[in-house]
């Protein structure tokens, strides 16, 4: 049985203290909130610090606010299970509900927070393992080794963002709300990761994510699918995200962005910019989804063969264009 190493608890006051306690402790502290992915990883000593500061009471970090004209605010506390739930959240942004309601597995969804997700680690096959196994073999770049195990020659970490939130909330168009010491700031969801398997998110590491703002609906239609070998717990092998705005059936805006494909959600810009413009049919759909797995790079480095998922990429894009065509002819 894998168990947690003796930790430190800390409850701060507000999301601002919360900052304040892990810029004073610095890499000897995490925060937690849900804990879905922090304490798997905990046991198997892919971290290591002596204090957790617990951010799951904090009532700053709840509740959904707005609505689909004015935009919504989303608590980072909240729960993935009250995201997919949400009627309002669901009616205005479908995409980013089915998301939410395809993490892992119910128990873990009703602990999981969005803001979690949003920040879940990077995963790899020679990094999600126990500690004695990754020591059998010598460790990986990502901890306590020197070399990226699924390509030697690298000089980079190549584990996999394997968010299914993140990639919908980038083709929203979505922010996040950062809070330090010293006061908030905000920047784009899309703004919020970096291509590095390592050091993954831009924020530093004593901000908090306190929300997620969505802005108005207007007319987005939004669709997320998600490819896994379990159907009910699994991470993505491969997920694509899809937001547009339509005129009848005709593209204004497109955003396509996909998840377990890179070290960040990545954006299939060539395949937007195709789409833009035209009416969405058949034909135009098989062509977007094969310029969207154009920028797509799986490696050997997680579920099922990377040949394989590289040609997923197509099926999960063209399914959720298919999705948003079928909802615009209702």
């Amino acid at each position: 049985m894998l168990r947690l190493p003796r930790l430190r608890y800390l409850r701060p006051q507000d999301a601002r203290e919360a900052s304040a306690m892990q810029a004073e402790f610095g890499v000897k502290a995490m925060f937690v909130a849900g804990g879905t992915d922090l304490f798997p990883n905990l046991k198997r000593r892919q971290f290591d610090p002596e204090i957790l500061i617990g951010l799951s009471h904090l009532k700053e970090l709840g509740g959904v606010d707005g609505d689909a004209s004015t935009g919504f605010k989303v608590g980072a506390g909240v729960t993935l299970s009250q995201a997919a739930s949400h009627t309002g959240l669901s009616n205005a942004f479908p995409g980013y509900s089915e998301a939410a309601g395809l993490v892992s597995s119910p128990p873990l969804r009703n602990a999981g927070t969005i803001g979690g997700n949003l920040c879940v680690d990077t995963r790899c096959n020679y990094y999600n393992q126990t500690f004695e196994w990754r020591q059998s073999i010598g460790f990986c770049m990502k901890k306590d080794g020197d070399i990226c195990l699924v390509a030697p020659g690298s000089p980079r970490c190549w584990a996999v963002s394997s968010s299914d939130t993140a990639p919908m909330a980038m083709a929203l168009e979505a922010t996040v709300v950062l809070a330090g010491p010293d006061g908030e700031r905000e920047l784009p969801v899309a703004d919020l990761y970096r291509d590095d398997g390592i050091d993954y998110l831009a924020k530093q590491p004593h901000e908090v994510v306190t929300k997620l703002r969505l802005p108005p609906a207007g007319r987005v239609q939004s669709a997320y699918v998600k490819i896994r070998r379990r159907a009910s717990i699994d991470f993505p092998i491969v997920g694509a995200a899809v937001a547009l705005t339509l005129d009848g059936r005709t593209v204004e805006r497109a955003q396509i962005v996909m998840s377990a494909v890179g070290s960040h959600p990545v954006e299939a810009t060539k395949a937007e910019t195709f789409l833009t413009g035209r009416e969405l049919t058949t034909e135009v759909v098989t062509e977007t989804a094969e310029l969207a797995a154009k920028p797509a790079k799986p490696l050997d480095n997680t579920d099922l063969n990377y040949v394989w998922r590289k040609r997923m990429v197509r099926v999960v894009v063209a399914r959720a264009l298919e999705r948003i065509l079928d909802s615009a002819a209702s």
